[in-house]
């Protein structure tokens, strides 16, 4: 069972999540935070699995308290929701530590795919959707961007060519047949690619990859 804490300032929003997400016995939903600080008081009292983060909370917003939660609680997961899919603030978010986010119109469907996928270590991000995100949001640095072998620990060429096709939102099948090699030599290469990059997810890396400069924000990657 996926032990699910529920933090939105809204009492109907949090009361809506949790009637969508109790109904299922794959789920139980522990507890409700009603801003930023109660949702981490409440996660180090009730150890849950995945926290649902509303990112635009008071007293303490859902990117501080996500933060905080990844370096308290390094085994809970944070899926964030945000009004908007296109919302800066999900950016801070998965800088933070997030493992996802979700739009709060999303089916009850996709609710409940996307905190199984962040309970297993996934991110609940789809990667063309995060591309657009960041391709909006992320803005290059008043100074010159690092190299992105300096950010990188000296990747291979094979392997800065997959984090490129990577944060241009291909996935794992897409960048084989891209390179035509075969996916578990993909799944290899982006291992090796986040341990140099120092990143968890694919989210992480995508994010890496702009602020690198290997990818520009606001044109297409390619």
């Amino acid at each position: 069972m996926i032990r699910v804490l529920i933090a939105d300032d809204q009492p109907l929003v949090r009361r809506g999540l949790a009637l969508i997400l109790a109904p299922d016995p794959e789920f139980e939903v522990v507890g409700e935070a009603g801003d930023g600080a109660e949702a981490v008081a409440l996660a180090q009292r009730l150890g849950p699995d995945v926290v649902v983060m509303d990112i635009r909370m008071p007293v303490l917003d859902g990117v501080k308290a996500t933060e905080e939660l990844a370096r308290l609680l390094p085994e809970t997961r944070v899926l964030a929701l945000s009004t908007f899919d296109m919302d800066e603030y999900v950016v801070a978010a998965l800088r933070a530590g997030a493992y996802g986010f979700l739009p709060k119109d999303v089916s009850p469907e996709e609710l409940g795919a996307a905190v199984r996928t962040v309970h297993s270590g996934e991110a609940a991000v789809a990667p063309r959707l995060l591309t657009r995100l960041i391709s909006t949001y992320v803005r290059a640095p008043a100074r010159p961007p690092r190299q992105p072998a300096a950010m990188a620990g000296e990747l291979t060429p094979r392997e800065l060519e997959i984090w490129h096709l990577l944060a241009s939102g291909l996935d794992n099948a897409e960048i084989a047949r891209d390179l035509d090699i075969s996916i578990s030599t993909v799944k290899n290469h982006i291992t090796g690619i986040f341990g140099k990059l120092g990143v968890r997810d694919r989210a992480q890396a995508v994010i890496a990859a702009y602020e690198s400069g290997l990818v520009a924000a606001g044109r297409e990657c390619g």
